[in-house]
């Protein structure tokens, strides 16, 4: 599967794991937080990078100090009108000051991309369906912004 990282298309080198599904003992894995919470011990005995897959309804405080074992932090965007994935995100950036990927998972729309990226998001899993390459042109239609901003100066243009 292709993703959006660092605003580029790239194919993803982490694995979903579901909660029923075995977790193999190396590799690039993405848990939901409920096995992350229930496993914690031997997810961390594995010789693999582990991620972990937040719902947006989590207080990110809870994982203040597990951050350390996260190569990829992934938020979920339930549905568009939900803004809470949002929020999660400026606070695992700013204030936990978390500095491994931050993922967008589930409705991700073209649309919010960059304002994603404006609150710390930097890895973009586009919906199923949609046009990979449409959306990564979504961050060049804003030139101008008017807020301070958690994004990570990504792009030579940014620097």
């Amino acid at each position: 599967m292709q993703i959006i990282r660092r605003r580029e298309i790239v194919e993803d080198d982490w694995v979903h794991i579901a909660d029923d599904a075995a977790v193999p003992a190396d590799g690039k894995v993405l848990v939901p937080l409920e096995r992350w919470l229930s496993e914690r011990d031997a997810l961390l005995a594995r010789n693999g990078e582990l991620g972990v897959i937040l719902p947006n309804t989590i207080d990110p405080g809870e994982l203040q100090g597990d951050l350390e074992h996260f190569g990829v932090i992934a938020i979920e965007f339930p549905i568009y009108r939900d803004g809470r994935a949002f929020s999660i995100g400026r606070l695992v950036r700013d204030r936990l000051g978390y500095r491994g990927e931050l993922r967008a998972v589930g409705n991700v729309l073209r649309d919010q991309l960059f304002f994603m990226e404006r609150c710390g998001f930097d890895a973009y899993e586009v919906q199923e369906g949609k046009d990979i390459e449409d959306a990564l042109a979504a961050f060049r239609e804003f030139s101008v912004t008017y807020q301070d901003a958690t994004e990570l100066r990504t792009t030579p243009r940014d620097r």
